[in-house]
């Protein structure tokens, strides 16, 4: 049976996967984003922003993948979602589909992960009231599974980018809004699946991009590798996918 671990403590993430029939099990990277991202720039020169987000996806992937590799855990062991209900033995780990993802928001040309602190989600904000923007999430896919299980060995990815229209808010709104703390832990500091969602009036693009995982992006790089979205349903539903 084939299974997703996601390389992602997002728990947007992880809801909309589990929303589509599929429960992932979960391994947290420890990436040094910074350092990711001015390698490739030292590398291949400046990356556009779709390719930025790409290459954090990857690095995500590949670093959980590799620890799998070599026995080494790397779990919150109380991270929700990190052992899959529907299976007693979590050690069994040939039948994986390692999932990294990562998102951010350019407007005016540059990129925007999590605001550092609140005055650089207010600052944000200010910025992109009354504007649109774009929202950029990376996947990266790493088939894990034994050969025996039809394992391929394959390694890709690809990016969903969604043109995001922000609201013409006030000021008292604005500060409002960062006050609840939720700015903070995302990218681009808004949601549209939360608070933030009476903030954007708008989307041209997946909605399940900017929430954090593009399910039909996600559905063409499970089929490069063989494996279709009722594969995954039939482990995690218990439904008879046939």
């Amino acid at each position: 049976m084939t299974r997703l671990l996601l390389a992602s403590a997002s728990p947007a993430r992880r809801a909309t996967l589990t929303s589509a029939g599929i429960t992932p099990l979960v391994r947290v990277s420890g990436v040094d984003e910074d350092a990711v991202l001015a390698a490739a720039t030292e590398r291949f020169g400046g990356l556009e922003p779709a390719d930025a987000v790409l290459v954090l996806a990857q690095a995500k992937a590949e670093q959980v993948a590799r620890a799998l590799r070599e026995g080494t855990t790397d779990v919150d062991p109380d991270h929700d979602g990190a052992r899959d209900p529907g299976h007693d033995d979590d050690h069994e780990l040939d039948d994986l589909l390692v999932l990294g993802c990562d998102s951010m928001l350019e407007i005016d040309g540059e990129i925007h992960g999590k605001p550092a602190d609140a005055a650089q989600a207010t600052a944000r904000w200010h910025a992109m009231r009354g504007r649109s923007g774009v929202l950029h999430t990376g996947h990266w896919l790493i088939d894990e599974r034994d050969p025996e299980a039809g394992g391929t060995g394959g390694t890709l990815g690809a990016t969903s980018s969604t043109v995001v229209h922000f609201a013409d808010l006030s000021d008292a709104e604005i500060d409002a809004y960062v006050a609840t703390g939720e700015p903070l832990a995302v990218a681009g500091s808004f949601t549209v699946d939360g608070l933030g969602g009476a903030f954007v009036t708008g989307l041209e693009g997946d909605h399940h991009g900017v929430v954090g995982v593009s399910l039909p992006l996600l559905r063409e790089l499970l089929g490069q590798v063989g494996v279709s979205v009722p594969d995954l349903w039939s482990l995690s539903t218990g439904h008879n996918a046939g």
